[in-house]
């Protein structure tokens, strides 16, 4: 029996306390449609001193016990990261000598949020999208739809990244899959092009950082 259950002692009738049934989201809401990167999870904090942390997906990194070389880059690239502002800046570390590399010679960071951010520039709004022009150093998860949540429209996404490859990466043949983030709800869902019914690919074992 859970607490609610119970007798509310300060009803005169002693019922139990009341909870209503929660109120339920629409599913046919907007949702964004980006580029799942196969490359390692990382974070960057700024607290309103203007200091800078990396992470990885599990635990704060640093140049001398690094996560393929994110807090490096993110201590040489301090000044212009600051642009981002104080709070947690979530992206992907992804490019040469991690994961599935994509064809590249150096290594990218690309921002996950889309709705806040677009590739690299001043840090100022831009006036046409609303987002703001994050620093010249990152890059932003590649939209590739934008609209209603729809069954059909993950669908044929997710079979146009396939048959055109990575747009992150232009001629990259093999790219990984989608995250499928519904506004409404915030919450975010990844899709796979391979193993998708998989509940954990061997790219993810490979790299619990």
């Amino acid at each position: 029996m859970s607490n609610t259950d119970l007798p509310n002692p300060f009803d005169p009738e002693g019922k139990p306390s009341f909870e209503p049934w929660p109120k339920m989201g629409r599913l046919s809401r907007e949702c964004i449609i980006t580029e799942k990167i196969d490359g390692t999870n990382a974070q960057i904090f700024i607290n309103d001193c203007g200091q800078i942390f990396a992470g990885s997906r599990t635990r704060w990194i640093t140049p001398t016990n690094d996560n393929y070389g994110f807090a490096g880059w993110v201590e040489r690239n301090k000044e212009e990261l600051l642009k981002l502002g104080p709070g947690r800046h979530f992206g992907e570390w992804w490019g040469a000598g991690i994961q599935r590399r994509y064809g590249v010679e150096s290594k990218r960071f690309s921002l996950f949020n889309a709705l806040r951010w677009v590739p690299g520039g001043t840090g100022v709004l831009d006036g046409n999208s609303g987002c703001i022009a994050g620093p010249s150093c990152c890059s932003v998860v590649p939209v590739l739809y934008r609209g209603p949540f729809e069954t059909d429209a993950i669908r044929g996404t997710l079979r146009a990244l396939q048959t055109s490859g990575s747009v992150a990466a232009p001629g990259f043949k093999d790219p990984e899959g989608i995250v499928i983030y519904h506004v409404a709800a915030g919450i975010a869902f990844k899709k796979t092009i391979v193993a998708d019914e998989s509940p954990k690919t061997k790219f993810d074992s490979a790299n619990p950082n």
